[in-house]
């Protein structure tokens, strides 16, 4: 019994200092402005001393620049604007988010989530809820709020402990942002983030929203029986049988159009679909390569972006009119509007990391922790797959810290990206790797800020939960999925499985 309570005790502790630590650091804004000073100033420390470094694709010495040196200011004054305007990640989820933003405003996805949740055979309810949690990261941030509480109350109403289907909601929610069988905002925006800082190295080079497509879809089937097997085998077992308080569930009446509305926008989204495979696979097409082939990157994986924004839009479109939510372009464009208001934080943001991602760059900085770690990592020989290993473990941890994904990625990648590179690693495979750890860990962090509002949820059926007690609860999801994404990632590295179109482990 002492030993149970001094361990139980040693976990609190240690959460508590995480969440003591995580609260101490500053908003991923000022987090990125105190960086760029940073920046600033060891530019000027390195230049001072002389250092340079010969760039490992043009063979040519690259000084380090000084940022604030008259040279420095000029160019921090000129290119402010542009820096920001030509960030790859802005246009890519703008365009992504008001196409999916449209079809989240209309109803459209809180729909088909809570239909294909409340209507799952009870043998294959688990994994219908894991499968749908993983599949919502297309209305991104919206699952993680939307489907745990209505796994609970379906569990609750079946007879099952509502706790076990919060938690696999929450687990395949937020799991999923790394998981899809479709391309989502965050395939845009990561592969935005790698784009500029693969260009460190190579100018010529461009890391596309399907970098990962096949990793991904791997991902769908294996965290779906994984979360399903983890629910029934350790998680209800261990809940037991519920014997909290009757809870009062109500249940959200749909729109009697909702049916229909669904079908002509599944409808519409099929023919979209039939339209542009029979445009591809045409002869002579001009989505094909100048040759007419399929691979590397022919024109319909580079414009990806825009077929997938008409292809959200006319889903959207076509619901909301159906049900009665679009009657005139107005509204359409309302909501696209609204879209982009909830993006303001994320524009905000994007602003201060592309000025830090800039000026790493220009200053030589980033080639030259690229080569000179890559260099260090030769020489003590560590620059094989336990390297790989290594970063996914570092970057899961540095999850406890860090919560935002794509601030996390926006600091690791100008470093990371390079030195793989400068080692023969695909940027594509790079952000693989980033996307399984940053996703495993999202779930047990006590600054996810979700983690709030799901423990709202939780203590609507068990009154005495903590933050402790939804960690444990979360904790075999988050360590059986790493486990199981490292064995993932090493099947494809070994076997030689593209990750996407054209993207293998090694340049």
């Amino acid at each position: 019994m002492t030993e149970t309570k001094t361990k139980q005790g040693f976990f609190n502790r240690f959460l508590n200092a995480v969440e003591f630590i995580g609260n101490k650091l500053p908003n991923p804004f000022m987090l990125f402005v105190y960086l760029t000073l940073i920046v600033m100033l060891a530019s000027w420390l390195m230049s001072s001393q002389g250092l340079s470094v010969v760039h490992p694709g043009k063979g040519e010495v690259l000084p380090i620049k000084n940022l604030i040196s008259g040279e420095g200011v000029e160019y921090m004054l000129t290119s402010l604007l542009k820096n920001f305007t030509g960030f790859a990640p802005l246009g890519l989820v703008l365009v992504m988010m008001m196409g999916i933003g449209l079809t989240e405003k209309v109803g459209l996805f809180d729909y088909a989530i809570r239909r294909s949740i409340m209507r799952s055979p009870p043998a294959l309810l688990t994994y219908s809820i894991a499968f749908v949690g993983i599949m919502g990261n297309i209305a991104s941030d919206a699952a993680m709020l939307l489907i745990p509480p209505i796994a609970a109350m379906v569990f609750y109403k079946v007879g099952r402990h509502p706790l076990a289907g919060l938690a696999v909601g929450y687990a395949a929610s937020s799991a999923g942002f790394t998981a899809n069988l479709f391309i989502a905002g965050t395939d845009a925006l990561l592969a935005g983030i790698s784009t500029q800082a693969a260009k460190i190295v190579d100018t010529n080079i461009e890391v596309t929203p399907v970098a990962n497509w096949y990793f991904n879809i791997a991902s769908v089937f294996m965290l779906t029986l994984l979360a399903g097997f983890i629910t029934t085998r350790i998680i209800e077992p261990r809940l037991g049988r519920y014997e909290g308080e009757e809870v009062h569930v109500e249940i959200e009446e749909d729109s009697p159009k909702a049916p229909k509305a669904l079908r002509n926008a599944c409808i519409a989204g099929l023919m979209y679909i039939v339209f542009f495979t029979v445009a591809i696979v045409m002869e002579g097409s001009i989505l094909r390569n100048p040759d007419f082939s399929l691979t590397p990157q022919p024109l319909f994986l580079k414009g990806i972006i825009p077929i997938l924004f008409g292809f959200f839009l006319i889903v959207g479109v076509t619901y909301g009119i159906t049900i009665g939510k679009i009657k005139s372009s107005n509204d359409m464009v309302n909501y696209m509007s609204e879209s982009v208001r909830d993006l303001a934080g994320y524009i905000v943001l994007i602003f201060v990391i592309a000025q830090f991602i800039a000026f790493f760059t220009w200053s030589n900085i980033g080639t030259w922790i690229a080569v000179n770690g890559a260099s260090f990592l030769k020489d003590i020989n560590f620059t094989g797959i336990e390297l790989i290993i290594a970063y996914i473990i570092f970057t899961a941890s540095l999850n406890f810290m860090i919560t935002s994904g794509s601030a996390k990625w926006a600091l690791e990648a100008p470093v990371f990206i390079p030195m793989f590179m400068a080692l023969g690693y695909n940027p594509g495979f790079v952000q693989a790797a980033y996307r399984i750890a940053d996703s495993s860990t999202n779930i047990i962090t006590p600054l996810m800020p979700y983690m709030v509002i799901i423990l709202t949820f939780m203590q609507k059926y068990d009154k005495r939960a903590g933050i402790g007690t939804l960690i444990s609860l979360m904790l075999p999801y988050s360590l059986i999925f790493l486990a199981s994404w490292i064995v993932l990632i090493l099947i494809f590295f070994y076997l030689g499985i593209p990750f996407g179109p054209g993207v293998g482990a090694h340049l």
